[in-house]
Protein backbone atom coordinates (compact mmCIF):
# COMPACT_ATOMS: atom_id res chain seq x y z
CA UNK A 1 0.00 0.00 0.00
CA UNK A 2 1.04 3.57 -0.58
CA UNK A 3 -0.58 6.79 0.49
CA UNK A 4 -0.40 9.88 -1.69
CA UNK A 5 -0.94 13.46 -0.56
CA UNK A 6 -1.02 16.34 -3.01
CA UNK A 7 -0.22 19.96 -2.21
CA UNK A 8 0.47 23.21 -4.00
CA UNK A 9 -2.86 23.94 -5.62
CA UNK A 10 -4.41 27.38 -5.56
CA UNK A 11 -5.59 30.35 -7.57
CA UNK A 12 -3.36 31.84 -10.25
CA UNK A 13 -3.83 34.21 -13.15
CA UNK A 14 -3.52 33.03 -16.71
CA UNK A 15 0.11 32.93 -17.74
CA UNK A 16 1.26 32.24 -14.23
CA UNK A 17 2.89 29.19 -12.67
CA UNK A 18 2.19 26.68 -9.93
CA UNK A 19 4.16 23.78 -8.57
CA UNK A 20 2.28 20.75 -7.33
CA UNK A 21 3.85 18.19 -5.04
CA UNK A 22 2.87 14.65 -4.22
CA UNK A 23 4.28 13.03 -1.11
CA UNK A 24 4.23 9.24 -1.04
CA UNK A 25 4.30 7.23 2.15
CA UNK A 26 4.06 3.56 2.96
CA UNK A 27 6.47 2.43 0.28
CA UNK A 28 9.24 4.21 -1.57
CA UNK A 29 7.92 6.15 -4.56
CA UNK A 30 11.00 4.95 -6.44
CA UNK A 31 9.28 1.56 -6.78
CA UNK A 32 6.35 3.10 -8.62
CA UNK A 33 5.53 4.84 -11.81
CA UNK A 34 3.90 8.10 -10.79
CA UNK A 35 1.41 10.24 -12.61
CA UNK A 36 -0.70 13.37 -12.50
CA UNK A 37 -4.26 13.46 -13.69
CA UNK A 38 -6.93 16.14 -13.56
CA UNK A 39 -10.67 16.45 -13.59
CA UNK A 40 -12.44 19.63 -14.55
CA UNK A 41 -16.04 20.31 -13.50
CA UNK A 42 -18.43 18.27 -15.59
CA UNK A 43 -15.65 16.42 -17.37
CA UNK A 44 -14.00 13.06 -17.07
CA UNK A 45 -10.63 12.62 -15.44
CA UNK A 46 -7.79 12.95 -17.91
CA UNK A 47 -4.12 12.12 -18.03
CA UNK A 48 -1.66 14.99 -17.59
CA UNK A 49 1.85 13.59 -17.07
CA UNK A 50 3.68 10.53 -15.82
CA UNK A 51 7.17 9.41 -14.90
CA UNK A 52 8.44 5.85 -14.94
CA UNK A 53 9.80 4.05 -11.89
CA UNK A 54 13.38 3.42 -11.05
CA UNK A 55 16.55 5.40 -11.48
CA UNK A 56 16.14 6.24 -15.16
CA UNK A 57 12.85 8.05 -15.30
CA UNK A 58 11.14 8.41 -18.63
CA UNK A 59 8.47 11.07 -18.79
CA UNK A 60 5.17 11.22 -20.63
CA UNK A 61 2.84 14.16 -21.25
CA UNK A 62 -0.58 14.84 -22.63
CA UNK A 63 -0.43 16.87 -25.81
CA UNK A 64 -2.14 19.86 -24.24
CA UNK A 65 0.53 20.34 -21.59
CA UNK A 66 3.72 19.51 -23.49
CA UNK A 67 6.21 22.32 -23.24
CA UNK A 68 4.33 23.92 -20.33
CA UNK A 69 4.33 21.25 -17.61
CA UNK A 70 7.27 19.29 -16.24
CA UNK A 71 7.06 16.21 -14.05
CA UNK A 72 10.01 15.21 -11.89
CA UNK A 73 10.74 13.09 -8.86
CA UNK A 74 12.93 13.26 -5.80
CA UNK A 75 13.38 9.67 -4.75
CA UNK A 76 15.16 10.55 -1.52
CA UNK A 77 12.06 12.45 -0.45
CA UNK A 78 9.52 10.11 -2.05
CA UNK A 79 8.10 13.16 -3.78
CA UNK A 80 6.89 13.80 -7.30
CA UNK A 81 6.33 17.33 -8.52
CA UNK A 82 4.48 18.91 -11.41
CA UNK A 83 5.79 22.29 -12.45
CA UNK A 84 3.08 24.09 -14.38
CA UNK A 85 3.98 27.16 -16.41
CA UNK A 86 2.02 29.35 -18.80
CA UNK A 87 -1.20 28.26 -17.18
CA UNK A 88 -4.46 28.69 -19.04
CA UNK A 89 -8.05 28.91 -17.76
CA UNK A 90 -8.68 25.49 -19.32
CA UNK A 91 -6.09 24.02 -16.93
CA UNK A 92 -8.54 24.65 -14.09
CA UNK A 93 -9.27 21.31 -12.44
CA UNK A 94 -8.70 19.11 -9.44
CA UNK A 95 -5.29 17.54 -9.91
CA UNK A 96 -4.68 14.03 -8.65
CA UNK A 97 -1.45 12.21 -7.98
CA UNK A 98 -1.34 8.50 -8.73
CA UNK A 99 1.07 5.59 -8.47
CA UNK A 100 1.31 2.16 -10.04
CA UNK A 101 3.71 -0.58 -11.01
CA UNK A 102 4.07 0.47 -14.62
CA UNK A 103 2.75 3.36 -16.67
CA UNK A 104 0.68 2.47 -19.72
CA UNK A 105 -1.52 4.65 -21.91
CA UNK A 106 -5.24 4.14 -21.62
CA UNK A 107 -7.66 2.96 -19.00
CA UNK A 108 -6.30 3.64 -15.55
CA UNK A 109 -2.85 4.21 -17.06
CA UNK A 110 -1.44 1.49 -14.85
CA UNK A 111 -2.19 3.44 -11.69
CA UNK A 112 -3.40 1.62 -8.59
CA UNK A 113 -3.18 4.28 -5.90
CA UNK A 114 -4.70 7.74 -5.94
CA UNK A 115 -4.49 10.84 -3.81
CA UNK A 116 -7.48 12.97 -2.88
CA UNK A 117 -6.55 15.81 -5.17
CA UNK A 118 -5.68 19.49 -5.03
CA UNK A 119 -7.63 22.25 -6.74
CA UNK A 120 -5.99 24.47 -9.33
CA UNK A 121 -7.93 27.49 -10.52
CA UNK A 122 -6.63 29.64 -13.35
CA UNK A 123 -8.38 32.98 -13.81
CA UNK A 124 -8.53 34.80 -17.11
Amino acid sequence: QVQLVESGGGLVQAGGSLRLSCAASGRSSRRFAMGWFRQAPGKEREFVAAISRGGYSSTYYADGVKGRFTISRENAKSTVTLQMNSLKPEDTAVYYCAAGDRFAYGGSYGMDYWGKGTLVTVSS
